[in-house]
């Protein structure tokens, strides 16, 4: 089996988009894929319940450094998804990462390229401070 990259996968979303190819279409497909994520994850929270959210404020001491900022943030999440719920936020975030391709494609940009300049512009040359 040929080994599958992110140039595959944008030339073939560009193949199978056939009827929402306008930059109207594909933005609000986009955003409703987004939504349709964000609305799977609170379900595993509030429906399935295999995933508890315990959100508070975060605490971090006054003399802590940025570099060790990670060492006091929490995620505040409790527990793992269940198989369900893995499975359809998978297929969800999936769908919006064809969206955000398609976006990608009507704007000529090529993502492998983005996302190397990203990582080598932004992550690794700024690191945790070009997050800010």
């Amino acid at each position: 089996m040929d080994k599958f990259s992110l140039d595959t996968f944008q030339h073939t979303v560009d193949d199978v988009l056939l009827r929402h190819r306008s930059a109207l279409d594909i933005l609000t497909k986009l955003q409703e894929s987004t939504s349709r994520v964000n609305r799977a994850v609170a379900k595993s929270i509030t429906y399935c319940g295999c995933v508890k959210m315990n959100a508070e404020k975060q605490e971090i001491p006054r003399d802590a450094s940025f570099s060790q900022l990670k060492e006091y943030m929490q995620n505040h999440l409790e527990g793992n998804l269940c198989e369900v719920c893995r499975d359809k936020i998978h297929h969800e975030i999936s769908t919006n990462f064809f969206y955000i391709t398609a976006l990608c494609n009507l704007l000529t940009i090529d993502m492998d390229d983005m996302l190397t300049d990203y990582h080598q512009n932004h992550l690794n040359t700024l690191g945790k401070y070009g997050l800010l």
